[in-house]
């Protein structure tokens, strides 16, 4: 069996005024990443580890931030949009593993939901979704409240 392997990473400013979503979940906070779309970090990263499993380029180039037709999207249909292109390569998701960098606000109370989205949108159990968060302990734009970025790491198989 053939396996690939990418990965992804993802950075985008907070601002007042924006919502914040992280892997397809609003989370209710002062500030919400600056984007084209809807600016979800963690989908991102999630994508670009896909593409690159496949060298099929990054986010990008797929769902161009130039384009009013991803204005404001939803960043779960691009994630879904990914899974097509990986799904006609002939190759399906093993496993995702991830990490979100934010000081604030903490994210342990929706991860669950997160691993959940995630999942049905990639065509895997929940169990082979990891979502892990961690702080800069205050150092650098992301410890300043100014951003956030995420890792993704993916495997992928040949059917």
């Amino acid at each position: 069996m053939s396996y690939r392997i990418g990965s992804g990473v993802d950075f985008h400013q907070l601002q007042k005024g924006r919502e914040l979503w992280i892997g397809g979940v609003h989370i209710p906070f002062k500030k919400g990443a600056l984007g084209h779309s809807d600016a979800d970090v963690l989908l991102h990263a999630i994508c670009d580890a896909l593409l690159g499993a496949l060298a099929l380029g990054d986010i990008g180039v797929h769902f161009p931030n130039s384009s009013e037709e991803f204005k404001n999207i939803q960043s779960i249909l691009l994630l879904q949009r990914t899974m097509d292109l990986v799904k006609q390569k002939g190759y399906s998701v093993v496993n995702i593993d991830t990490t979100i960098c934010l000081e604030e606000p903490k994210l342990k109370q929706y991860t669950s939901e997160m691993r959940k989205i995630i999942a049905v949108a990639t065509r895997v159990s929940e169990n082979d979704v990891s979502i892990k968060a961690t702080t800069t302990e205050e150092m650098g734009f992301i410890g300043k409240g100014k951003g956030i970025m995420a890792y993704a790491t993916a495997l992928l198989q040949k059917v």
